[in-house]
């Protein structure tokens, strides 16, 4: 059942806020034509009943923008719009207000654009970037790179698509594909020092240490720049390789090192940095099956039903 108290972002577990309960339960009824409507919550051995009787009658949580300028964002908005329509687009964003209105001065002056300037050289940061290593033309039209790269919606798009473009993804091994895009989707440090010897796939270790290597100097200019790259660690692409290769849960438990609601999230956003590699089929086919591939292999019993997996 639905747990009420919790739920999954596709990165973490959160505490359900008022304004997410009342939408569930004000999807009672149908619109225009109902007076009232029934919204039927089934107690459920996670469920925090006193939780659910405060947010009832609990005032609507703060609205958020969810606006963050990143190269996905960038490439994405340049398929479709000029620099000058994206600057429109970003002043009249709800992340541009929220930004005047903590501004010292108090309150919103819709003639004061601080908003639309700060997310504006954001995105010119973002694009002097792409420019600079050929993902976007000096009059701002996606190059060849740019177009595939901008399927890549993931946590660090810019990163794998310079290890593809590099060629130093493995493209036929779907266990150690899915490994070495763990290592991408991994957040936590952990003790590669501590894995014994013989757990050790050369092949595996191999192809991590290729792509390691390969793209060091990118991610410390990516650092140099003040953007955000990855660390990667061994640990979560020797997990989900011996996942992939079969390996029994229990076993990847003692192995990780991680709570099994950690190890299920891993495999799980995974496995969605996986789909987007679909996605870039026309420049990669064979990384683009052999992710297909992969899927199959990680989505399976207890991270997903038998019969969805």
């Amino acid at each position: 059942g639905y747990d009420v108290r919790y739920r999954f972002n596709g990165r973490e577990f959160l505490p359900l806020t008022s304004t997410e309960f009342h939408q569930m339960t004000g999807r009672a009824g149908r619109r225009g034509m109902d007076q009232i409507g029934f919204a039927v919550l089934v107690p459920g051995k996670f469920m925090d009943t006193p939780l659910v009787a405060r947010l009832f009658n609990a005032p609507a949580s703060d609205v958020l923008s969810q606006i963050r300028i990143n190269f996905s964002m960038v490439l994405n908005l340049l398929l479709s719009h000029s620099p000058e329509q994206v600057k429109d687009l970003l002043g009249r964003s709800y992340a541009a207000y929220l930004i005047e209105a903590a501004s010292p001065k108090g309150g919103v002056n819709r003639t004061d654009h601080g908003g639309e300037e700060a997310l504006w050289a954001e995105f010119i940061r973002h694009l002097d970037f792409l420019k600079e290593k050929e993902y976007v033309t000096y009059d701002n039209r996606l190059t060849a790179y740019g177009v595939w790269a901008s399927r890549l919606r993931i946590d660090h798009p810019l990163m794998v698509a310079e290890g593809f473009r590099k060629g130093l993804f493995p493209r036929s091994d779907p266990g150690r594909l899915a490994g070495i895009i763990a290592a991408f989707v991994n957040e936590r440090e952990t003790d590669d020092e501590a894995i014994p010897e013989s757990l050790i796939p050369g092949s595996l270790y191999k192809a991590f240490k290729r792509i390691n290597r390969g793209l060091k100097p990118f991610s410390r200019e990516m650092q140099s720049k003040g953007f955000d790259a990855p660390t990667l660690f061994f640990l979560p692409a020797l997990t989900i390789y011996l996942w992939a290769k079969g390996w029994p849960w229990e076993r990847l438990l003692d192995i990780s090192g991680m709570a099994e609601g950690d190890l299920a999230m891993l495999i799980l956003r995974t496995a969605d940095n996986l789909r987007h590699i679909k996605n870039i089929k026309e420049a990669f086919p064979d990384a683009a099956a052999t992710s297909a591939q992969a899927i199959d292999l990680i989505l399976r019993d207890p991270v997903t039903p038998d019969d969805e997996g």
